[in-house]
């Protein structure tokens, strides 16, 4: 006989997910925020989590599942860098060199797109809008709008001490 898995929602997790509970109609519909505050404390959300959601909102976990994979934002299989750093590749990004700054900001750290440094600190993804064109290129940094960015100015505010990291 195995040992129970350990779970892997904490007692504060649950608590603030319970504690929106009244501003939902419903349990279904705390399934997206449910889900951000499981991402934003462990930086993805597993499958182990997605069974306890489930559980907690009285949901099967198809239904918390088919949520999270409607969102590229959720990472599932390991966690994402403490700094999540979106390169924008909208038109008016794209026009002032936004590929450009995504392939090489991500040259610069030796990673892929949606890739993440070996040492867990950053993960570099494109993003369809940001919604600041007007200092486009732009990158969104956890919080930290950066903007007018060329890959010198971007690779420079990323090197910055990870003080955007959560």
């Amino acid at each position: 006989m195995t040992a129970p898995a350990r779970p892997i929602l904490t007692a504060e997790m649950v608590a603030r997910i319970e504690a929106l509970a009244p501003r939902y109609p419903n349990r279904r519909a705390l399934t997206l925020p449910a889900l951000h505050i499981v991402n934003a404390e462990l930086r993805h959300v597993p499958l182990g989590a997605v069974v306890e959601i489930a559980a907690l909102l009285n949901l099967a976990p198809a239904e918390v599942q088919d949520t999270l994979s409607f969102y590229e934002f959720f990472h599932q299989d390991q966690p994402h860098g403490k700094v999540r750093a979106f390169v924008c590749r909208s038109i008016s990004c794209a026009l002032r060199g936004g590929d450009e700054l995504l392939q090489r900001v991500c040259s610069s750290y030796g990673i892929r797109p949606y890739g993440t440094t070996p040492d867990g600190e950053l993960t570099i993804e494109p993003a369809e809008c940001l919604g600041a064109c007007d200092f486009a290129p732009c990158i969104l940094a956890n919080d930290d709008l950066l903007e007018n960015m060329t890959p010198e100015t971007a690779v420079a505010e990323l090197s910055k001490p990870r003080a955007r990291a959560t």
